[in-house]
């Protein structure tokens, strides 16, 4: 089967490192990829969004899951689909919309695949409502390092292992998922300001049971009494009723725009802080004070920056870092802490959300818990960000948060088994199911798991 050694990266386009890139196109081949990669291991990769190390493997095997792209079956009256790992979220939406059924989780972009979706165990602006991705996955089938294939049903050891395992436990090949039904493909949506973080966490805590999907855009350059000042939003799937005539003779289409793709070239230091603070300054002001109920295309509320291929060159040759991480209800002061610093730093960051996580969810490396979580996209050249992020880091910890590892490129490996809870019980099973280390990745090598 087609295999090339190439450079591969997340898509912070940081650390890169050469692996064999393996494309398996069956069941068939992707069990002799798995038999014959090497002392290294492999790992599986699908669409490559993982910002960090996750789906990497220096000297290595890397499977590309993108070639298993079929769907199997879909249940219009139960709302089910069963599909290859490889295909994507913006497939399923193509396929499935017109049907009356959506993804029931959707990250910030829906160029992710089904597999990394289970794998990353992704959450979106719904998690307060619905959780992560996997309390959607009714089964799937993982290939094991032995070469056999396994069912793995709910409340079982080997799924929650999985879910959001990182692709160590196995490779994902078919998943069986519940869906969404909704009436159309628009949303209704309301916006507002909060003048400051305060005043954000507020209206979030007081509010957010009211919205199925909530998310918050924070200002993470502002200052003084302006400090973590923010643009939220809202929203729920449009009813029928709720829209006009003229939209009503097509009520599922989805129909993405497309604008052209970031250019393969851009210079340093275009996204500094004053361009950044300017571009917030102007974000904030142009945001209305209050609307509500707002039209919207799913793609337009869900997947913005899905617009514009290739968005990532935007930070230029040097990358950039995504921090996220997440703090327990009660942990408020560690959340104002450190958005303190962030800003105190000048960190500039014009992709910054804040979220509420409702029930953790049962995957034990699974990121979510109940309690608050920032993320905020970093030029990865900024100075001194390396020793300031670790700084960061410790506070979470002490916070009993955690960091989001399919964001991560450089936590230290002291801090994981804190963070995570359950790591004792995923390194015993892992070790069970896999004891030659057939799968591995920067990711696992980096951080001793």
């Amino acid at each position: 089967m087609p295999a090339d050694t190439v450079s591969v990266t997340g898509w912070g386009r940081t650390a890169p490192t050469a692996a064999r890139l393996v494309r398996p196109r069956t069941y068939e081949e992707m069990v002799a990829a798995v038999r014959e990669c090497g002392a290294r291991g492999g790992i599986a990769r699908g669409l490559g969004r993982a910002y960090g190390d996750a789906a990497q493997n220096a000297g290595g095997a890397v499977f590309d899951m993108t070639g298993l792209d079929r769907i199997h079956a879909i249940d219009a009256d139960g709302g089910t689909v069963l599909c290859d790992a490889g295909v994507s979220l913006h497939r399923l939406m193509e396929v499935l919309l017109p049907l009356g059924w959506f993804v029931p989780v959707t990250p910030g972009t829906r160029y992710v695949t089904v597999g990394g979706a289970i794998g990353a165990d992704i959450h979106g602006k719904n998690h307060h409502v619905s959780g992560s991705f996997a309390r959607h996955v009714l089964s799937f089938e993982l290939l094991t390092a032995d070469g056999g294939i396994r069912t793995v049903g709910r409340d079982t050891p080997l799924f929650d292992a999985t879910a959001g395992g990182m692709g160590l436990t196995g490779v994902i090949l078919t998943a069986t998922v519940q869906l969404q039904p909704v009436e159309t493909s628009l949303m209704m949506v309301d916006t507002e300001r909060a003048v400051d973080l305060d005043d954000l966490m507020a209206r979030l805590t007081a509010t957010d049971h009211l919205h199925r999907y909530s998310v918050a855009w924070i200002d993470l350059l502002a200052r003084g009494r302006s400090l973590g000042r923010a643009v939220l939003t809202r929203g729920d799937h449009a009813p029928l009723d709720a829209l006009p005539d003229r939209a009503r003779r097509h009520p599922l289409a989805f129909r993405p725009a497309q604008l052209p793709a970031a250019p393969a070239f851009v210079p340093e230091g275009l996204l500094g802080r004053t361009t950044v603070g300017l571009f917030n300054e102007l974000w904030y002001r142009k945001a209305p004070v209050a609307r509500t109920g707002q039209l919207q295309k799913i793609s337009t509320f869900f997947h913005p920056l899905d617009g514009v291929p290739h968005w990532n060159r935007i930070y230029g040759r040097g990358g950039f870092v995504q921090y996220q991480f997440a703090v327990g209800y009660g942990q408020e002061d560690a959340l104002r802490r450190i958005v303190h610093r962030i800003s105190a730093h000048r960190c500039p960051s014009f992709l910054a959300v804040l979220k509420r996580f409702g029930e953790g969810d049962p995957g034990w490396l699974s990121f979510p818990m109940p309690g608050w979580t920032l993320a905020l996209d970093i030029p990865a050249n900024l100075p001194g960000l390396g020793a300031f992020l670790d700084e960061l880091d410790v506070e979470v910890a002490a916070a009993d948060g955690r960091v989001y590892l399919a964001k991560d490129a450089r936590l230290r490996p002291e801090l994981l088994a804190g963070m995570y809870p359950r790591l004792a019980e995923f390194q015993a099973l892992r070790a069970e199911l896999d004891p030659r280390g057939v799968f591995a990745s920067d990711l696992s090598r980096r951080l001793n798991f």
